[in-house]
């Protein structure tokens, strides 16, 4: 017994010890980017795995987005945009994963645009970025709370045939599902890694709970149907124009990997567990939207009644279609808003952390305050600005809802903006050897930020391989950025124009100025908080 419990101790004994040298490793490593540790590392592998996987939600954005692919591309375009989009989307965030490993800081891209711009303009490009990156996230946590709002609606709707959604009833879930996420991560922030280990489990869970009825019960469509048939709804000129169109709604479906991203002051062995759970993530979610678009496409087998469902989403028609019975329909479409909060929870998370790193950086008004922390290490005046944001945007409800959903669909042409310019620069620094090996630099030297030197972190693409998937990711990101701004038909009213290009642009032009009259003064780029020479 006295054995047992003296091998206890020693086992006890060696985790603390490991669990301290890794604490003291990972200061280290934030030290040598001009940071110091604030906030706590509270997430593992597994935990912001869960994270990144519940923030993408692939297959769940791709329910709630379907319209937009199938009606600009038909099956067989909803299919192949989405492996053009997978491919982007992985190609992506390898190189976003080289630029983590070298700086894993919350701020991550405008950190990174500041330690790669030229002198002349690295400023001024890295503030632009860092707005992006704000108004990005916050367009998609708005998004998450009012899908999750109206889906709930469509459920209403699905039993009760005679219930009318109301704009304020829509407002007040809105406010309902903000009010938990809120309460996830200020009340319960200490248990947030393990609500996204159980989130996970029910991602995974809930997508085999979805697709088997619905599989083995449902009718199918020929494969010739879902492989080669194509559609043109929009009236656009070309099938190929229209392609490229209805793809932004799958890159919707995969907006929002670089949530762990921003994370990355909170998550042990940073600079090597980032690149390993958004590339994880990536291949997990990218397989389940997949096998989630296959499983639809199949058993969709009345399109136009699927279109016009009074609920608002094809989805819960398709279930209904395939099961023949209304309980098991609701169940199964119930699954997906309560994923879509949880999504909420994680996109509060990243996005607070992100405007707490550009305060903490100075980029934003009032940035004394939204860069403080409390006792439990969370930035709480950031996530109350982010959360007063959110609720004061969701009053475009009442107006009307197609708005805000131009309103909130700039997250991609904000968010692809800043991978963009991120991905653009090394690939630049990459062409002219600005780059070192991290044996080259001292130790305990300052690397990578702002005047700094540069040097590649524990994951890196070598040779021709990296310049490669660099390329790539900036043609894909360009295309991304330019279909971003596109109406889903040609010749759009006022009520189906595209607005993301409102809002991207004026998100540009009001830091600008904001830039130029004051922040210009304040803003520097990422604050080094020690020098070490």
């Amino acid at each position: 017994m006295q054995e047992s419990v003296e091998l206890r101790d020693r086992q006890w004994n060696s985790k603390a010890a490991q669990s301290s040298h890794s604490q003291v490793n990972d200061e280290q490593g934030l030290g040598r980017v001009g940071k110091k540790q604030v906030l706590k590392r509270r997430f593992g592998f597994l935990s912001i795995l869960g994270f990144s996987c519940t923030v993408l939600a692939s297959w769940e954005g791709i329910l709630s987005t379907f319209t937009v692919p199938f009606e600009d591309g038909g099956p067989a375009g909803t299919v192949y945009s989405f492996l053009v989009v997978w491919v982007g989307t992985f190609s992506t965030f390898l190189t976003l994963s080289e630029l983590v490993s070298m700086a894993p800081t919350s701020g991550g891209q405008y950190h990174w645009v500041s330690m790669m711009s030229p002198r002349w303009c690295q400023k001024y490009l890295s503030f632009l970025t860092g707005w992006l990156i704000v108004i990005g996230w916050l367009g998609a946590f708005a998004s998450t709370c009012y899908l999750s709002a109206s889906q709930i609606q469509g459920l209403v709707v699905l039993n009760h045939a005679s219930y009318t959604p109301q704009p304020w009833q829509t407002l007040l879930l809105f406010w309902a599902i903000v009010a938990f996420a809120v309460f996830v991560n200020v009340v319960t922030s200490t248990l947030l890694p393990k609500f996204e280990g159980l989130v996970l489990i029910l991602h995974v869970c809930g997508f085999f709970a979805i697709i088997i009825p619905m599989v083995y019960l449902g009718d199918h469509n020929p494969a010739s149907e879902v492989f080669g048939q194509f559609a043109n709804d929009g009236g656009f000129p070309t099938q190929g124009l229209a392609f490229m169109v209805g793809m932004i709604g799958n890159m919707f479906a995969f907006t929002g990997v670089d949530a762990a991203v921003h994370m990355s002051e909170e998550i042990y062995n940073a600079e090597r567990v980032v690149p390993q759970s958004i590339l994880t993530s990536v291949l997990i979610n990218g397989l389940l939207g997949f096998g989630m678009i296959l499983s639809t496409l199949f058993t969709m087998t009345d399109a136009t009644a699927a279109l016009e469902s009074p609920t608002g989403y094809p989805y819960m028609q398709i279930f209904c279609s395939s099961t023949s019975s209304l309980g098991g329909c609701t169940v199964m479409s119930a699954i997906v808003p309560i994923l879509v909060t949880a999504t909420a929870v994680g996109s509060l998370a990243s996005s607070s952390r992100m405007a707490w790193s550009f305060a903490r950086d100075r980029g934003l008004p009032g940035w004394r305050l939204l860069s403080r922390v409390n006792a439990q290490a969370v930035p709480q005046y950031s996530i109350l600005v982010v959360t007063i944001a959110a609720i004061l945007l969701a009053l475009i409800i009442l107006g009307s809802a197609a708005v805000l959903n131009d309103v909130i669909s700039l997250c991609v042409s904000a968010l692809y903006a800043s991978y963009l310019i991120s991905a653009f620069l090394l690939m630049w620094k990459r062409c002219t050897g600005g780059i070192r090996d991290p044996s080259d630099t001292p130790i305990d030297s300052v690397v990578n930020t702002a005047g700094a030197p540069l040097a590649w972190g524990p994951f890196h693409l070598r040779g021709v391989l990296g310049l490669s998937v660099n390329a790539f990711t900036v043609a894909y990101l360009t295309i991304g950025v330019f279909f971003s701004f596109w109406p889903d038909e040609m010749n759009p009213t006022a009520s189906t124009m595209n607005w993301a290009v409102v809002g991207t642009a004026g998100t540009s032009l009001v830091s600008t100025l904001y830039y130029i009259l004051w922040a210009r003064k304040e803003y520097t780029g990422p604050v080094v908080d020690f020098d070490r020479t």
